[in-house]
């Protein structure tokens, strides 16, 4: 594998950063690239950048226009589809398979999604009879919010970048963006098709870098930045906080979850073990919707515990691109550190592995990778810190229950609360169960079907703020109501 020269992107140039750091590919820890880690001068530049574009044509453009520039961006990421797919999996080691039908599919398709919801928006007016009969117009006009730092985590780099980028150029924003320190390459890319489809410089830069003392701090702290938002671990997000709190700048966050499967003894078992199957170990267990922790009704627990066993034995673990490959690597060494401590910790809590628990034994080529294996556990319950904290990989607690009370309190029990998913063929239990999750989003036999229209996030430690069609312009337009006096 080839490495790369990775640099910061300021008002459409490339731009050297204060020193280099390297970025390893987690399949067998290859060298992929050298980063150019973003100091204060170039923040500085980057925001200075994305101010003066905001005060040029970009954000007084017509929507109409905006919108038609949304459409180029993702014809233009369709057109380098597959270098886009190259970029993702040197950076992550997902299976291409995967990154073809997920990541860079829903890449082009954040940009036509909001391209429409910009164009169809209309304006909130209210004409309001005054008690002396005359009356009164209220309109309200959107206004972009400014210049917004976009900061993504390493799991879905590209599907989260542009889930936030698309509607904040859509309300007319100027945007900073800082990836992952774990997956830069996607977002470098993204800076040439924002130049190949028209959008004028400065509205889209990147700063590459770390979280304290780097990039993430410089951005989050900048006087010229006017709102945050952020994917990642709760930790982060409260960090951030704090950051921004003398400023008094508006955030948006996704932030982690300990999502919930409640399976009743009516479901119908073969599709539930398959959607638990996808919701336990999709991306390695690496995304923030992911099921950790099962809870099954009594009578079918065992024939549950041994359905999933079976599926997660039947996983393949190997290179992206070799024919078969189910499941890659976590993102680095360093989590699968953090992952291994919780399999520690499983054991001492007193849990029995029912199936992985372990590093697997791939061959010389791939030791250096970052495997882990999937991992199921008996014998826990919510007292566990496995059960109670993110580990944010393949692994789920399976935990039997008697009443359907008993499903919903050991449910949200929790302090996140992003999403549940709930399996039976009564529907009545399915929608009275689903809606009494302490969640932003509850499913109710499937998991992680998206209408990109609808709200997107979660409650407690799993966020603020929703995103998703009108959902996510809230954030980034400010509205200024004119009352016209008729």
């Amino acid at each position: 594998m080839t490495s790369v020269e990775l640099r910061n992107v300021v008002a459409g140039r490339p731009v050297d950063g204060r020193r280099t750091f390297p970025k390893h590919s987690p399949v067998d820890g290859a060298l992929v690239a050298q980063v150019h880690e973003a100091g204060p001068e170039v923040v500085d530049a980057a925001v200075a950048a994305a101010r003066e574009a905001l005060a040029g044509p970009w954000g007084s453009l017509p929507v109409g226009e905006r919108a038609t520039v949304l459409r180029r961006v993702a014809e233009r990421i369709e057109a380098r589809f597959e270098d886009f797919v190259a970029a993702e999996v040197r950076d992550t080691g997902k299976p291409e398979h995967l990154v073809r039908q997920l990541d860079v599919a829903r890449a082009a398709l954040n940009f036509r999604s909001f391209a429409d919801t910009i164009a169809a928006q209309g304006l909130d007016a209210y004409l309001t009879d005054l008690a002396d009969g005359r009356q009164a117009l209220n309109y309200a006009v959107p206004k972009p919010l400014g210049v917004v730092a976009i900061i993504v985590p390493w799991n879905l780099p590209l599907l989260l970048l542009t889930w936030k980028v698309a509607p904040a150029l859509a309300c007319g924003n100027a945007v900073v963006v800082k990836p992952s320190e774990e997956t830069p390459s996607t977002a470098t890319l993204l800076a040439e098709v924002m130049a190949e489809a028209g959008v004028p410089d400065g509205v889209y830069n990147v700063v590459h870098g770390f979280g304290p003392d780097s990039a993430g701090e410089l951005l989050t702290t900048h006087e010229g930045v006017d709102g945050v938002t952020f994917t990642g671990e709760s930790r982060t997000g409260s960090a951030i906080m704090r950051a921004v709190a003398p400023r008094v700048r508006p955030v948006s966050f996704e932030l982690g979850g300990k999502n919930a499967a409640v399976v009743f003894a009516d479901c119908d078992l073969e599709r539930t073990l398959d959607g638990l199957t996808r919701s336990i170990f999709l991306n390695t267990g690496q995304v923030c919707l992911c099921t950790e922790r099962v809870y099954v009704e009594r009578s079918i627990f065992d024939r549950v515990v041994d359905g999933l066993a079976e599926r997660a034995r039947a996983l393949r673990l190997g290179r992206p691109d070799a024919e078969g490959t189910t499941t890659g690597p976590l993102i680095s060494r360093q989590h699968r550190a953090k992952v291994q401590s919780y399999l520690d910790l499983a054991i001492e809590e007193g849990a029995k592995v029912v199936v992985g628990g372990g590093v697997p034994e791939l061959g010389e080529d791939l030791r250096d990778g970052a495997w882990i294996e999937p991992t199921l556990w008996v014998g826990l319950d919510n007292s566990s810190r496995v059960v109670r904290e993110e580990v944010f990989g393949p692994v789920a607690a399976l935990i039997p229950f008697d009443t359907e009370e008993e499903a919903i309190r050991l449910a949200n029990d929790t302090d996140y609360g992003l999403a549940a998913a709930v399996w039976t063929t009564d529907l009545e239990r399915g929608h009275r169960v689903a809606q009494q999750m302490r969640v932003g989003m509850a499913w109710v036999n499937t998991w992680y079907l998206r209408d990109l229209r609808s709200p997107f996030g979660g409650v407690g430690l799993s966020g603020i703020g929703r995103e998703g069609g009108t959902h996510s312009l809230h954030f980034y337009a400010e509205p200024t109501n004119v009352c016209v006096q008729l």
